[in-house]
Order: structure tokens, then C-alpha cells, then sequence
């Protein structure tokens, strides 16, 4: 089967997920579609000099000593299992396609720096200079391997046995969205009949909490923790980090019918556009955001109006959410303020490298399931975004289109047209 452009329609066979809200595509959908938070008090180390102290972290995964890379290769794996079993292709260790992998960016974390410093004699060295040469000397190969990117994406790589090299992306908040996008590029030029796309990012931990923090990111408020995520109200003042991972198996279309695979859903359209105003600020007239959306509708073969639902990227930071309304009204009109939008960031905080992908599958699930997820903690509205942001509690409609997107800090900014099977 063809697209428009003439070009293979691109099929969902197979997802997988773990979230603050529970390790499975069905535990998280359920706690999502009721209403439920992740979002927790930190436990894993002190906070008690944080103005941030909440976080949606998946402890149950999390083993003493970890990095974040360990129990982001360890989600991306579960996620990925998760997704191949449910697409039923390939066997064990041998999956038939590449691996396109968002993954956060990659360094040695503040544990692992002070025992290379404490371990290099004093000196007239300044401290990076004698971390350096303790490295050297050791040739600590946990310490080399854990500070390349691609490590995360080869481990996984070697647990499911994807073709080619695995192919590492960090493109900010977009970069899950971004993976699933090189997929569909890849199916649609006709180099592989099937692709795996992970995003994963487990990154809790006491220096990302310092460095959002210092960018003014964060929210400060912390108490109740479930009631902090507040995309879209009046009162939201920063997001929520979060962890989690979601693998998704894509295909030729033909092919998955030829095989008997069942169909979750399609990749319509697929686009990106660069902002290059500021590096954690859009620019103010929105115009990479509005470019973004309306080339992934277009690339789609629908008109605007067919988009029924918007899965938001909705932070709950002040200036993303009011420039996502307004950048969807410019796209899609008057009509905007009647399309449900919502945001899951409200009850599983904010996956940065992975959100993307998760929220592709929240996507897919909203057509197959016919249910919107809500956006909780909805109690303030704010009267400069005048739209229906499904408030609070989940509700039954029938969804044949959904945008979803995805801006990242830098100007990273990519979105997904999602629809049912093809008639």
C-alpha cells in the first residue's frame, strides 16, 4: 500500500513502555486514562538542599549504585522486549530491522568524577586536569564505556539483535519523536522492511535536578507531588523530570499484512523544524513550532481539519504552553478551540529524551481505545489558552487523527501525524 506521495505506508505492529505510572503499555495506559500521577517524592538520594524534591522516577527498575545509563539501557530493554513480543516478529536475539535509539546525553555522573579526582595525587593540576590523568592511569573501562553515547543503543542492539550499526540520536525533548521519524524515513525509502524505534531516558539524579533547576525549568512547588504537573492552568509553573522508555516496531505496511501482524496503527506524517532564537525559549511568533505542525500535517496527505486530537507536548512550564496553544491556533484556526488536547505530562512528568515515543503510544492507544486521556491538576484555567485540554477526567470519543508533538530545548522541534488502520 502507497501514500499519497507514493511512498509505503509505514504501520505500528508492535509497543512497549515503561512509565512512573508502571512497567507495560497496559499498567500505564490504565493509570493514565484514570487519572492517576507518578510523580513521587525522591527517595533514591538526599534532597533535602533541592528546591526541587519530586520527580515521576521509576524505582522499581532502579538497583543501588546505578547510573543513569544502567537503568536507562535496562528500560529501553524491557521496553523493547515488550514491543517485539506484541508485534510477534523475529525470535529472540534476532530482530529483522535497525535500531534508531533517543537516548539522553551521555557523561560520567558526579560519583564516578570525585573518585578519579580523589584518586590523582595533589598537584598544581587544576581539578578536571587531574581527573583526566587518574583515568588515564586506571584505564577503567566501565568508566570509558559508560561515557559514550552509543553504549546505551549497542547494549540494547546486542539484547534484541537488530541489524546494522544501532543508530544513538539526542535531539533535547524531541528526540523520541525525532527516532520514530528515521524509522519511518528509513521503511519509506525502502531499505528495510521493518525498524525498531526506543526512546529512553532515566535520568533522576542530583546533578539533572540542579541543572533544570538553574535554567528555571523545574517546578519549586512539591507538595502534593501528584498535584505539581500543571499543563495549561493558570497556576503551572515548571515541569516535573520524570523517567521511562517506549519501543516501537514499525513496518511496511504490506509486509505486516503479508505476515498476519496486527495493525495498532499508521505514521502518517512525519517533519521537523529548527529554532535557533534561544536555548531554552521559541521564538515569540512561534514560527518553527506552527512551521513544524503544519509540514507534519501536510507530509500526512490530510487536511487540517481531520485532526481530531492533539496529544500536547504540554510541559506545565509557563512559556511552552502558552506558545503550543497559540501556535496551534495559528494552525488550525478558530476550529482549535473545539479539538480536545491534553497533556500527559500531568500524571507522568516529563520523560524528556523518551516523551516522544511514549506519548506516540499514548497516541495510538487514544484511537484504538476511543478514550482521551485527561490532563489532570486542571483548576485554574488560564484565560489566554482558551482551549478544551480534556480537564481532569478522561472521556470516551471517537479519534480517527491525532497530532502529537514534540519541542526540545535548543529548538528542537518534531511532530507526528497518527491515525487507525487504512480503510
Amino acid at each position: 500500500m502507497k501514500d499519497h506521495r507514493g511512498r509505503p505506508v509505514v504501520a505500528v505492529t508492535g509497543y512497549g513502555m515503561v512509565s512512573s505510572l508502571g512497567q507495560g503499555v497496559a499498567d500505564s495506559w490504565k493509570g493514565l486514562t484514570a487519572g492517576h500521577s507518578g510523580v513521587r517524592k525522591i527517595t533514591r538520594f538526599p534532597t533535602d538542599k533541592m528546591r526541587t524534591t519530586i520527580a515521576g522516577a521509576i524505582d522499581y527498575l532502579w538497583q543501588d549504585d546505578d547510573t543513569a545509563m544502567d537503568i536507562t539501557m535496562r528500560a529501553g530493554i524491557l521496553a523493547a522486549e515488550e514491543a517485539i513480543a506484541d508485534a510477534n516478529i523475529g525470535t529472540p536475539g534476532d530482530f529483522p530491522g535497525p535500531l534508531f535509539a533517543a537516548l539522553p546525553p551521555a557523561e560520567m555522573e558526579w560519583p564516578y568524577r570525585r573518585r578519579l579526582h580523589d584518586a590523582a595525587p595533589p598537584s598544581g593540576d587544576d581539578a578536571y586536569d587531574r581527573m583526566i590523568a587518574a583515568a588515564r592511569r586506571e584505564n577503567d573501562d566501565y568508566g570509558f564505556r559508560h561515557s559514550l553515547l552509543g553504549f546505551i543503543a549497542e547494549g540494547i542492539h546486542e539484547k534484541i539483535g537488530t541489524r546494522g550499526a544501532p543508530i544513538s540520536l539526542t535531539t533535547a525533548c524531541a528526540s523520541g519523536a525525532t527516532a520514530i521519524q528515521l524509522s519511518v524515513e528509513a521503511i519509506r525509502r525502502g531499505d528495510t522492511e521493518a525498524a525498531i524505534s526506543i526512546g529512553a531516558d532515566c535520568s533522576v539524579n542530583p546533578e539533572m535536578m540542579i541543572r533544570f533547576g538553574l535554567l528555571s525549568a523545574l517546578s519549586g512547588t512539591n507538595e502534593p507531588p501528584e498535584q505539581v504537573s500543571r499543563p495549561f492552568a493558570k497556576d503551572r509553573d515548571g515541569f516535573v523530570i520524570a523517567e521511562g522508555a517506549a519501543a516501537l516496531v514499525l513496518e511496511d505496511y504490506d509486509h505486516a499484512v503479508a505476515r498476519g501482524a496486527k495493525i495498532h496503527g499508521i505514521i502518517r506524517g512525519i517533519a521537523e523544524k529548527a529554532d535557533d532564537f534561544h536555548r531554552t525559549r521559541s521564538k515569540p511568533d512561534g514560527s518553527a513550532i506552527i512551521g513544524a505542525m503544519r509540514a507534519t500535517v501536510e507530509d500526512s496527505g490530510l487536511a487540517p481539519d481531520a485532526i481530531d486530537y492533539v496529544n500536547a507536548h504540554g510541559t506545565s512550564t509557563p512559556e511552552n504552553d502558552k506558545m503550543e496553544a497559540m501556535s496551534l491556533e495559528a494552525v488550525f484556526g478558530e476550529r482549535m478551540r473545539h479539538v480536545p488536547i491534553s497533556s500527559n505530562k500531568s500524571m507522568i512528568g516529563h520523560t524528556l529524551t523518551a516523551a516522544g515515543a511514549i506519548e506516540a503510544i499514548f497516541s495510538i492507544k487514544t484511537i484504538e481505545a476511543g478514550i482521551l486521556p485527561p490532563t489532570i491538576n486542571y483548576k485554574t484555567p488560564d484565560p489566554a489558552i482558551p482551549l478544551d485540554v480534556v480537564p481532569n477526567v478522561a472521556r470516551e470519543a471517537q479519534v480517527s487523527a491525532v497530532l502529537s508533538n514534540s519541542f526540545g530545548f535548543g529548538g528542537q522541534n518534531a511532530c507526528l501525524v497518527i491515525t487507525g488502520e487504512p480503510a
